[in-house]
């Protein structure tokens, strides 16, 4: 689905899409939009942030409320709260005007690639043989009170759920893998999206500012998601335990 008001960029945006072998839908208002898209159930949004009668960041909110269909925002504004809300409201990607539609196939091309599931070649398994054969679980990563679990989607801190967009989760996922490992930028975006990099480093940046808010008692003063200027991130590894002070120990005490 291409919602975008602008006809002529709609259409430039269509014929690269189409080319790459894609059917696409296009319409030009938001209202539009979330009609098509409850009909039809496309597998990937691109939406244009300025837009008649629903813009597109209400668009983005509604979607995420109904459905986890990958949202690749387009817009002219490119200051840096623009990006965290885009990306705070849902958004798997961010792209500014004007943009080159051969780099924006390239990111509908790693979005589907990470995002789409078999599931009509799942539901063709019998029965017996899912439950004979289950998958691995994925492990869960445990950093003091702050725990991700790839299996079930979720992010607790402690005991407390904390929403998150797919993009949120896997950076934080990468991270928590490895407590007190710093990981560059392109190491987080190689394990986003494999051999792909067309998703900027400024994305990377933007979803760890967003984490920040959900998961830090004080986000401009992180104590799990650490930066290492020059270099990238890292979560902070769980103050070790305090070792039992023998001297001051009693040999009557409980």
């Amino acid at each position: 689905m291409l919602a975008d008001d602008d006809a002529k960029q709609a259409d430039l945006i269509r014929l690269y899409l189409e080319r790459e072998g894609h059917s696409v839908d296009v319409v030009h208002d938001g209202r539009a939009a979330l009609e098509q898209i409850r009909q039809r159930m496309p597998d990937l949004v691109v939406l244009d942030w300025m837009m008649p009668r629903v813009d597109g960041l209400d668009v983005c909110r509604v979607l995420r409320r109904e459905s986890d269909v990958p949202v690749l925002m387009l817009t002219a504004r490119a200051e840096e709260d623009d990006l965290l809300l885009a990306l705070d409201l849902g958004a798997d990607d961010y792209m500014t005007k004007p943009c080159s539609p051969r780099e924006l196939v390239a990111r509908v091309r790693t979005l589907l690639r990470r995002t789409r599931r078999p599931a009509a070649a799942d539901a063709q398994l019998p029965a017996p043989a899912i439950e004979t054969a289950p998958h691995p679980a994925e492990p869960v990563h445990a950093v003091g009170s702050l725990v991700v679990d790839p299996g079930r989607f979720e992010i607790r801190v402690e005991g407390r759920l904390v929403d998150c967009t797919p993009g949120e989760f896997r950076v934080l996922e990468v991270l928590a893998s490895a407590p007190g490992r710093v990981f560059t930028r392109k190491q987080i975006l190689e394990h986003l999206h494999g051999i792909d990099r067309y998703v900027t480093a400024r994305t990377v940046d933007g979803h760890v500012m967003n984490l920040r808010r959900k998961i830090e008692r004080d986000p401009a003063r992180p104590e799990r998601l650490l930066t290492v200027y020059g270099v990238g991130y890292k979560a902070a590894e769980p103050p070790a335990e305090a070792e039992p002070d023998d001297a001051a120990g009693s040999p009557h005490a409980c």
